[in-house]
């Protein structure tokens, strides 16, 4: 719910904006979206005792290097319209809606065992140079049984479990006799 209240906000951030604003615009965001991790600064935002005004304060101090007008003027909007919650969901939206302007994306390689670097480098050149994109992926030790790559702004996910692997070679030997 939050991405779609996100997308029309930021469909309104972007109106007049090149590439180069909105790569800022990503970044103070982004930011911004990290405060909300901490515990003390989400209490504070979403505590009904604290006046908007001190929320606003709180808020534009926070992006007051970034000197802009039209981000001050939207952090205003959203605190007016009590949507200060979907900063970190616009955070996403940024990083997605500008990855998909430059053809700069991110992903991950998920495995349970330690991948060699080159390894990951040819498989971010290949996937780039079938996607035309540039693609950089990151590796990411967890107990999936198998290789897992994920790359959420264009939405390729694959996968190679050693699990289903094994268990299709039984199925093929199981219908050869």
């Amino acid at each position: 719910m939050e991405e779609l209240i996100a997308k029309r906000y930021i469909k309104a951030l972007k109106s007049n904006a090149d590439l180069e604003s909105m790569q800022n615009m990503t970044t103070i965001f982004s930011v911004l979206a990290e405060s909300f991790k901490n515990d003390k600064f989400v209490t504070i935002i979403d505590s009904p005792n604290i006046d908007v005004k001190d929320k606003s304060k709180l808020l534009l101090d926070a992006v007051k290097e970034a000197n802009s007008n039209k981000v001050n003027n939207f952090i205003k909007l959203l605190v007016e319209n009590k949507r200060i919650n979907i900063i970190p969901a616009i955070a996403k939206e940024l990083k997605k809606d500008l990855a998909k302007s430059t053809k700069n994306y991110e992903g991950v390689v998920y495995s349970d065992t330690d991948i060699d670097a080159k390894l990951i480098g040819d498989l971010s050149a290949g996937l780039s140079k079938k996607f035309d994109s540039k693609i950089s992926l990151a590796s990411v030790k967890n107990d999936f049984n198998g290789i897992k790559v994920d790359v959420e702004g264009l939405g390729i996910e694959i996968n190679f479990s050693k699990d289903r692997i094994d268990s299709q070679i039984i199925e093929h030997i199981i219908k050869a006799i």
